[in-house]
């Protein structure tokens, strides 16, 4: 019906006047907070401080949390979309990550949600359940050339970037009054160790055993960088989806490598065929958590993170046509809706129950912001024009490179949302833990070497 149709007819005009139902429901369809329709963000509120209010606490089951994670991560996540010229460069995760930690911190985070929040995602260790799925979902996604290819190549720019990055960072730190050795070990390899549970810790114990250091002491000037290292990753990541849609000729917009379009259109007709069989959804969530655990077989026999595990998983299953095309755009579906629906949430988590503000603010000295900046920029710039000399997008290979500096599986999820990449996380993975475990590795080795 058209406009004209539409004001000739009182008794459809006097419909939509009524609050109810039409009227409720146009709130329900145009008015959001994130994904969530605006009347049910204000009944989620209510409805959690009520239960604090009245109970004095909050149950940390998975139905109460999901609507907590909800609320919290995406009021949050749009607070920070809405932020002017920032909005634009990654601010959504930022807030959706540090504004939680900042509010647990200065205690204006009821503690029963924060008790509720800290043992809901650490009882369940919810965050792999999303990385596995993302993981999965994005390899499936891939065109199986450009997959091959793409992990073969992105070696080079991550290389390439680390080692011009410590360069650079070592020669500032220099320029600002502090030794190399300081400047390396205890400011640049801290950015590009893999986060906090695979970087900061190993490089606390092994510093603990090698410099006769307190292993509190060390973890207490490590970790404050990681965490920075990892905001100026997101906020490197944000400025790059800017410039890659000023400059759309520069990224594949998820995909490292051009590639024929083939698989592309075979996963487009899985997806048409998919909303009439919601069993295909549940394959997808099942191929994902069954690779997982083959992760976590290949951590217990070899050592082998089990999120790198899985990743290999994957591949093997996608190159060797492990699973039909339907299953393969179950395995998206899965994938979007995790990218789409529990990102902010998983954020809003993160903040709360691992990210300590206070060490956050400790690191914010001139000479670190100055150093830890130059280190990252180094590192994803020269991802960038190594990326391009290969013949691979360059701002999405220059977005694996701001994952070099991130906090583990956390920082990226933080760093690929402010890139709006969430694809690209299987090589994310790759940057974080293997890129971080040879950094640690090889830096201990040389330290212990050194220094006897």
């Amino acid at each position: 019906m058209n406009k004209t149709e539409s004001i000739n007819n009182p008794v459809l005009e006097k419909e939509k006047s009524r609050f109810w139902p039409t009227g409720w429901w146009y709130w329900l369809d145009n008015y959001k907070v994130g994904i969530i329709p605006l009347p049910f963000f204000v009944i989620a509120g209510l409805l959690i401080f009520a239960e604090v209010l009245y109970t004095g606490k909050l149950p940390p089951d998975i139905v109460v949390m999901v609507v907590t994670c909800a609320f919290f991560g995406f009021l949050c996540g749009e607070f920070g979309k809405r932020l002017p010229i920032v909005g634009k460069m990654g601010a959504a995760a930022i807030c959706a990550t540090f504004i939680p930690s900042a509010l647990v911190y200065y205690g204006l985070l009821p503690t029963p949600i924060i008790e509720a929040t800290t043992k809901f995602y650490k009882d369940t260790h919810i965050l792999y359940l999303y990385i596995c799925c993302i993981i999965v979902g994005s390899i499936m996604s891939m065109d199986r050339r450009t997959l091959i290819q793409g992990f073969l190549r992105i070696f080079v720019p991550m290389a390439c970037g680390e080692v011009v990055g410590m360069l650079v960072g070592v020669g500032v730190g220099a320029l600002l009054g502090l030794s190399p050795f300081e400047t390396f070990f205890f400011l640049v390899l801290p950015i590009m160790a893999g986060g906090v549970g695979e970087g900061a810790i190993p490089l606390s114990i092994g510093y603990a055993a090698i410099l006769g250091m307190e292993q509190g002491e060390a973890l207490g000037r490590v970790l404050p960088i990681v965490m920075l290292g990892g905001l100026t990753g997101i906020i490197c990541a944000g400025i790059l989806n800017r410039l890659g849609k000023m400059y759309p000729h520069l990224t594949g917009n998820g995909k490292l490598m051009p590639s024929d379009g083939t698989e592309e259109k075979i996963s487009l007709t899985a997806k048409t065929e998919l909303p009439n069989d919601v069993t295909v959804f549940a394959s997808g969530v099942l191929l994902a958590a069954m690779l997982y655990m083959v992760g976590m077989i290949g951590h217990k026999l070899i050592g082998l993170p089990a999120p790198v595990g899985m990743l290999f998983a994957a591949v093997f299953v996608k190159l060797t046509h492990g699973v039909s095309p339907k299953i393969l755009g179950g395995s998206q579906v899965v994938y979007k809706f995790f990218q789409t629906s529990v990102t902010y949430p998983i954020l809003f988590a993160v903040g709360v129950a691992i990210t300590p503000w206070d060490k956050i603010v400790e690191a914010f000295t001139v000479v670190n912001i100055i150093v830890i900046a130059c280190t990252v920029v180094s590192l994803v710039v020269t991802g960038f024009f190594v990326a391009k000399k290969l013949g691979m997008y360059p701002i999405d290979a220059a977005v694996i490179s701001c994952c070099q500096s991130g906090q583990g599986g956390t920082g990226d999820v933080a760093i690929l949302t402010a890139a709006e990449r969430m694809e690209l996380m299987p090589f994310a993975q790759i940057a974080t833990r293997i890129g971080g475990a040879i950094n640690v590795s090889v830096s201990l080795l040389i330290l212990g070497n050194f220094l006897v």
